[in-house]
Order: C-alpha cells, then structure tokens, then sequence
C-alpha cells in the first residue's frame, strides 16, 4: 500500500512565502484621490452628449432605448455617489 502523506505539499508557512507577498501592491498614483467635481461634470456632460444623439439618422428605437438608458445610468451613478458620500457610507478621499 502507498504512503499518502508523502504527496501532501507543504503549507504555507514552511513553504517560506511570506505573508507579505499576499498584501495588495498599490502605486502612489492609486492612492492620489481624485478631481471628484470633474467626475461628476463628466459624467453629466456624457448623459447630454448622449441625449444629444437621441435625434438622430436612424430608423427605430432601440438606438434610442439604449441612449436613454446609458443617459439614465450616468445620472443615477453621479446621484448615488452624492447620497452615499452625504450619508457617510462612502469615503470622501478617494
């Protein structure tokens, strides 16, 4: 009969992986928190873009359901951002 514990790989610990080498790496471009008041105009300004093609040369509506839709959730993000952000659930430095 064969031994099975001879397969058994070594944990962890005596395989010498520290476990600091588990802990995410970030950059210092990561950690800079960024222009918020620019996210926010963006992305407004992308839903506008986005109506703005609402009248456009095309036939049908499913162009326009999904302009609308892509307009709606744009809103909704910057919307959700700012109650979560006034409501204390998100951080405010990033």
């Amino acid at each position: 009969m064969q031994d099975l514990t001879s397969d058994v790989s070594p944990s962890r610990k005596d395989s010498g992986v520290s476990a600091e080498a588990e802990e995410p790496v970030y950059s210092p471009d990561q950690l800079k928190p960024g222009n918020r008041k620019a996210a926010r105009l963006g992305a407004l300004g992308s839903a506008a873009v986005l109506l703005m093609f609402f009248w456009g040369n095309h036939e049908g509506n499913t162009e326009n359901i999904f302009l609308v839709v892509f307009a709606v959730g744009l809103v909704g993000a910057v919307i959700a951002d700012v109650i979560l952000r006034r409501n204390g659930l998100k951080p405010n430095d990033q």
